[in-house]
């Protein structure tokens, strides 16, 4: 059967409710300072207005993927996008943190109805010669989120109210309805299988667990008795979701595609991909702006290489897997994002525009190398009719690895700048110390406080005590990322072991 014929122009659909995604949660940070003002918001209500988002979002993934597979992946598309739309209005609307809180959790149900869709929706309209290119697209824009987000963020920060940042979704995302009904084409799995809503409980269930002791063990402790629970129940519905996803007839997940090297290495290489991306995002915005000096626009400026170079790796990505297979690319990427790394370990505390641009850069070729070609070797893993699962497994992986690493380098960070700050807040009132100690932002209040020589010690203090932690933290995460080369390099098949599959039928959008 000929291949859908206005498939690039649905990509660029895809591609910007993908972007409305990816953007949702680093657009947000640059306006936390603001809302806690505005709606005096306590420090947890803060960590909660960006927190409840991912939670649902996370938590909901794999039930949506399947829903999409089972209903119609452009009518879950389309509802996903509403769903945004209506989250984005009530939280410009919200008058406290509460509903503000309530309003980011329904954008998270919106979310997690439109990632896996992009990227299933994608697999059955492109055929096989063309994937790879579409995925490198698709991978290069969820990237681009990442530098787009702050940017978007700190601009109309500076020139909007707050609210802003949720209002500028629906322009984007009323050209998107527009563009699903003329363009996308709707594709569902041909069997219809019975909804397995045993399983789709349980992959909720374990999920919210799992995702909730990463987001809360930073600041409970990670042998606290709620976290310890919190994974232990997340691990025991884990269990209970396989062994009844292997004797159940028709089930959400066929477990046994884990035996599959190529599925699960490429899962593997997606997860360090990401738990590197997430990780230094993290700690670089606070090095930038309260390090460096940097306004929240310039930081998100200067994240841009990071997008650049991931658009520029995945215009030669395609052609390298080609040439040299999954398990080199793959490898190769992850190894120069070790490297990446390696450099940003070296940074101080006084690092220009060029070193930072250089290594950003060299991070966003290094995971556009690995991140393509991984994605595409996990979605050809499968068969089409269970895109939007498969698609679904490729997001809580990322989601999932991204939280674990804000949750465990974030860990190790506060760690090691509260260990350098020992002997640079004596004498200080305990309270000041203990905020001194907490954060390097939290060290440069309490010095303006003080002022005078002793408040220009305590910002040197704090500025190296925090380049000091970076350093550890990045390299630490080097290390993880060479880890990640080298099992890609063990374990994941070069190429494809199987024959090409006959591209399932569309239905054509509506006129």
């Amino acid at each position: 059967m000929a291949p859908y014929a206005r498939r690039w122009q649905a990509l660029i659909v895809l591609s910007f409710s993908l972007l409305i995604i990816s953007v949702g949660n680093t657009i947000l940070n640059v306006a936390l300072p603001t809302i806690q003002e505005q709606l005096d918001a306590s420090s947890s209500e803060l960590q909660w207005i960006a927190d409840g988002y991912m939670l649902v979002y996370a938590s909901l993934l794999l039930a949506a993927g399947t829903l999409g597979d089972r209903f119609g992946r452009r009518k879950a598309l389309v509802v996903g996008l509403v769903i945004f739309a209506i989250g984005s209005v009530l939280a410009a609307l919200s008058g406290s943190s509460t509903e503000l809180i309530a309003s980011r959790a329904l954008m998270g149900v919106g979310g997690a109805a439109i990632m896996p869709t992009t990227l299933s929706i994608l697999t059955n309209m492109f055929p096989e010669n063309e994937r790879p290119k579409a995925i490198g697209i698709w991978a290069a824009v969820a990237g681009l989120g990442v530098a787009v987000g702050p940017i978007t963020g700190g601009w109309l920060i500076e020139h909007f109210d707050y609210t802003s940042v949720f209002f500028v979704n629906l322009p984007i995302i009323l050209a998107c309805l527009v563009g699903a009904f003329a363009l996308v084409p709707d594709s569902q799995d041909p069997a219809k299988p019975r909804l397995d809503k045993v399983g789709c409980v349980l992959s909720v269930a374990g999920l919210t667990a799992i995702v909730w002791g990463l987001i809360e063990a930073p600041e409970r402790g990670w042998t606290s008795p709620a976290i310890l629970a919190a994974f232990g129940a997340g691990a025991a519905i884990a269990a209970a979701f396989v062994a009844w996803e292997r004797r159940v007839d028709e089930p959400m997940l066929d477990v046994s595609v884990f035996r599959n090297r190529r599925f699960s290495a490429a899962s593997a290489s997606i997860a360090f991909v990401y738990f590197a991306l997430m990780g230094v995002m993290y700690f670089m915005t606070t090095y930038m702006q309260d390090v460096l000096g940097m306004s929240a626009l310039a930081a998100g400026e200067r994240m841009l290489p990071v997008a650049v170079g991931m658009a520029f790796a995945s215009r030669i990505t395609v052609r390298l897997t080609k040439r040299l297979g999954t398990k080199v690319t793959v490898s190769v990427g992850l190894a120069v994002v070790a490297a990446a790394l390696v450099m940003v370990a070296g940074f101080g505390e006084h690092t220009g525009d060029l070193p930072l641009c250089r290594t950003l850069g060299l991070m966003g070729i290094g995971m556009g190398l690995a991140m393509a070609p991984a994605t595409e070797a996990i979605m050809g893993s499968l068969p089409k009719a269970k895109a939007g699962i498969g698609s679904a497994m490729n997001d809580v992986v990322r989601e999932v690895s991204g939280t674990l690493a804000i949750a465990v380098l974030g860990s190790i960070l506060a760690s090691a700048y509260s260990g350098g700050m020992t002997g640079a807040v004596d004498g200080l009132p305990s309270d000041a110390a203990g905020a001194a100690s907490d954060s390097v932002g939290a060290a440069h209040h309490v010095a303006a406080s003080i002022g005078g020589d002793a408040g220009s010690a305590l910002v040197t203090a704090s500025n190296s005590a925090f380049v000091d932690a970076m350093t550890t933290t990045a390299s630490i995460a080097a290390a993880i990322a060479i880890a990640g080369a080298l099992i890609a390099a063990m374990f994941l098949p070069a190429r494809a072991r199987k024959a090409p599959e006959p591209a399932l039928a569309v239905e054509p959008a509506a006129a």
